[in-house]
Formats: C-alpha cells, sequence, structure tokens
C-alpha cells in the first residue's frame, strides 16, 4: 500500500492513542533516553555525511599537489 494513503487516515486522535501506548509500554523515564539516543545517531549520520564530502576534497587537493610535485622533479 502506498505511505501517503495510510498517513491520511491517522488522525489526531490516533496520534493521542499512539502516544498513549509508547507511554505506557517504555514509561516516562525511558522515553528521554530513547530520543537523546535518536538525536546522537541523527548527528553522527549527519557528521559521517559531511565528513566524506571533506575527505573527498581533501584527497582531490592531495592528488593534485602531488601531480605539481611530480612535474617539478620532471622539469629538474
Amino acid at each position: 500500500m502506498n505511505l501517503f494513503v495510510i498517513a491520511g487516515f491517522i488522525g489526531p486522535q490516533e496520534i493521542i492513542i499512539i502516544l498513549v501506548i509508547v507511554l505506557l509500554l517504555f514509561g516516562g523515564k525511558k522515553i528521554p533516553e530513547l530520543m537523546r539516543g535518536l538525536g546522537k545517531g541523527m548527528k553522527e549520520f549527519k557528521n559521517a555525511t559531511s565528513d566524506e564530502g571533506e575527505t573527498d576534497e581533501k584527497s582531490k587537493k592531495e592528488d593534485k599537489s602531488k601531480e605539481d610535485k611530480s612535474k617539478e622533479t620532471l622539469k629538474e
């Protein structure tokens, strides 16, 4: 089934019921810990994806500097 169709049937009452069930299952003290862990995971994911782009740029710069050095040694 299409996710948008299913999400269209969820109203405010259903969301409240789901939140109450989650509160009963995990308890009031455990929910902040779960959200904190989720936030840390999202932050690590963002850092990993941004670091990947930075390492690509660094490797390109290193390759270019190596090429420049090799050209200089060939000229000598």
